[in-house]
């Protein structure tokens, strides 16, 4: 179960099929869905189901892996700060690991029970790092960018997202390492990643989207 929970911890925030896990570690489908079951229960781990709709075709399916909180990861893998910041894949993944488990329990407390989503087309060209979805027919889009300066580029996939949902489409934020918030284009925000939890102007925004 360690190697296993390894493999799951090196692939947090990632839409890796099952079988890439248990393969990796030499275990079968019966015992790798025994430990899933257990590391849920747990709270350990969480799935974020992909995001489905009509006006959208060729949509992958499958869930995102999330442990629950990015130090359960570097324990796992007994990483330090500078085995991270080497590592571009592993940053971003820790990174996102670390937004979703701040967005989590601020999805859980609003009134308005947004549901949780990830969004990825089969052949890679788009994909959404997290996506709320409002009612059932509102969505909030977020990426999470392990740069200090995100440009327009950075908020493309939510620039595509936007333009295809029209109206649905509330608000996109491009979550950076940064310290200022600014505008990437319409209904597109650049915002630091301590607006999600920081008193004053960036927060202030956040909090509106």
């Amino acid at each position: 179960m360690r190697r296993y929970f390894e493999a799951v911890a090196l692939n947090s925030a990632g839409a890796v099929e099952s079988k890439t896990l248990y393969d990796a570690v030499g275990i079968d489908r019966r015992t790798a869905g025994g430990y899933d079951r257990l590391l849920a229960d747990l709270s350990v781990v969480e799935e974020v189901p992909a995001w489905l709709t009509n006006r959208l075709s060729r949509l992958v399916k499958g869930s995102k892996r999330y442990v629950v909180d990015p130090s359960l990861v570097g324990a796992a893998l007994r990483l330090d700060r500078s085995a991270v910041l080497r590592d571009g894949d592993l940053l971003g993944r820790m990174l996102d690991t670390f937004v979703a488990a701040q967005v989590r329990p601020e999805v859980a407390l609003s009134p308005r029970r947004p549901r949780l989503y990830h969004l990825r087309e089969k052949n890679g060209r788009h994909e959404v790092d997290l996506l709320a979805e409002i009612g059932a027919d509102q969505v909030v889009a977020v990426e999470v960018k392990a740069t200090a300066a995100p440009t327009r580029d950075d908020g493309r996939h939510l620039a595509w997202l936007r333009d295809q949902l029209g109206e649905r489409f509330l608000a996109g934020a491009v979550l950076h390492t940064g310290p200022r918030a600014f505008s990437l284009g319409e209904r597109i925000h650049a915002l630091p990643i301590a607006s999600l939890w920081a008193p004053g102007p960036a927060a202030g925004r956040a909090g509106r989207i």
